[in-house]
């Protein structure tokens, strides 16, 4: 199992949210070339990174720092946030990125996820934002009546390389993973999950690696990581 570490970037600094509130922000001190060198580091070798100046605009203001730690820390990254076109897909492919993650524009415009899917093979995931069932868009401020299941069987024959799931009521919480709707909806497609949103503790990871259902691929740990609620070398232990 993939155990992603997490760097969320906002004006070029280190932010967790919780429940995709910008008014409930938290900044660290780390810079995100840091935050990744201290992953790097500590024997990490997948990072999950957001830009969050990029999901709200449409347009991306972190992008170099992004690159600079592609090209500097021999890691593989999963980008995310305001990826919109297939340009967007092309130029993060070719900084290095080893997945692209499409949110807003997947939900939005299927045959624009069809597309890339069919010309980046294997290289784009789709981040899932859930709450009570049904998708969230824009940095979670447009709620939808899309189902989630509904979604995954459509598009469960483009080639997704992933699927992250994030519980919106759990994300930046620390009060423990959604495990049962994730697995449960993970079940019903073949497209791999990883679990995101509530990780408060070892254990939670620890509980995860034991599910035996080979469908989950892996975790994305955040909020806990910076508050110091779950020890870097800890972490890197259940590797």
């Amino acid at each position: 199992m993939i155990i992603f570490p997490a760097i969320d970037i906002k004006d070029s600094k280190c932010v967790r949210l919780i429940k995709g509130d910008f008014d409930k922000m938290t900044s660290y001190e780390n810079s995100p070339f840091d935050q990744a060198k201290i992953y790097f580091q500590s024997g990490f070798s997948n990072v999950h990174i957001v830009d969050l100046d990029a999901a709200l605009q449409g347009k991306s203001s972190n992008s170099n720092i992004v690159k600079q730690i592609v090209k500097n820390l021999n890691l593989k990254i999963q980008i995310g946030g305001g990826i919109r076109t297939v340009d967007d897909v092309n130029n993060w492919i070719k900084s290095g990125a080893d997945k692209v993650i499409m949110g807003t524009a997947a939900v939005e415009n299927i045959d624009l996820l069809k597309t890339v899917c069919e010309r980046f093979k294997n290289k784009i995931a789709v981040s899932l934002d859930v709450k009570d069932g049904f998708i969230s868009l824009s940095g979670w401020k447009k709620q939808t009546n899309i189902s989630a299941i509904d979604f995954v069987k459509k598009i469960e024959n483009f080639g997704v390389s992933r699927i992250i799931y994030t519980d919106i009521n759990k994300d930046g919480t620390k009060k423990g993973p959604n495990i049962k709707d994730t697995v449960e909806l993970s079940s019903k497609v073949k497209i791999p999950f990883v679990i995101s949103g509530g990780i408060s503790s070892i254990e939670d990871i620890k509980k995860i690696k034991s599910l035996n259902n080979s469908n989950i691929e892996g975790v994305i740990v955040g909020k806990s990581i910076y508050d110091g609620d779950i020890k870097i070398n800890e972490l890197a232990k259940q590797i």
